[in-house]
């Protein structure tokens, strides 16, 4: 019950930062939510072709999709109040992260994936709607650029997979990774650390 509220959480999260992105390119409302439910949605599905699971699961019940679409409704009608509640979205973006590419990684390691294979599946899955995004609206993903968030994803994985490894009982492992995600990438904004980028890059 707890991961599933987390995951509504998530998926709410995501798809408000789609649509926010969506509403800065200056798209229409059909844009708007199509560009949240690819942001909501793209990691889980990229997860489940990867690991065979047709249709995707997110595909096959409706109410995420119906969530997804009502919140880029929303933020299409209410964008003004809803930029301005940025701490709020980054937090929720960051559970959002934490339990999808931890959650990835439990299903993956569930459905036969080796470690290695689920730890790289459950990054993609928190950071593949993102990136399905930015492609969306012609920018270079921002996973790519310097942030701490790819980088968050895959720990949280690597957590779950050693746990996996140690024979520990995947649900609690599963939150406490989680928990470990979203302390990084919100400290990572706290204290602005960013990952390096190659000197003399023309970035600083």
């Amino acid at each position: 019950m707890l991961l599933t509220a987390l995951e509504l959480l998530g998926l709410v999260a995501f798809a408000a930062s789609g649509a926010l992105a969506a509403v800065r390119a200056r798209l229409d409302v059909f844009g708007v939510v199509v560009v949240g439910l690819t942001t909501a949605l793209g990691g889980g599905i990229i997860r489940d072709v990867l690991l065979g699971i047709h249709p995707p699961t997110t595909l096959r019940n409706w109410p995420y999709l119906a969530v997804c679409a009502a919140t880029a409704l929303v933020v299409f009608a209410f964008h003004p109040q809803v930029a301005k509640l940025r701490r709020a979205v980054l937090l929720a973006d960051a559970i959002g992260l934490g339990v999808f590419a931890t959650a990835g990684t439990t299903i993956a390691l569930a459905s036969g994936a080796t470690v290695y294979a689920a730890c790289l599946i459950g990054m993609t899955t928190g950071i593949g709607g993102g990136v399905a995004r930015d492609l969306l609206l012609r920018e270079i993903p921002l996973v790519l650029r310097k942030e701490i968030y790819a980088m968050a994803a895959l720990a949280g994985a690597a957590l779950v997979g050693v746990g996996h490894a140690l024979l520990l009982p995947p649900g609690p492992v599963t939150v406490v990774a989680a928990a470990v995600v979203v302390a990084i990438r919100m400290l990572a904004l706290w204290r602005r650390w960013n990952a390096p980028v190659a000197r003399g890059s023309g970035d600083g």
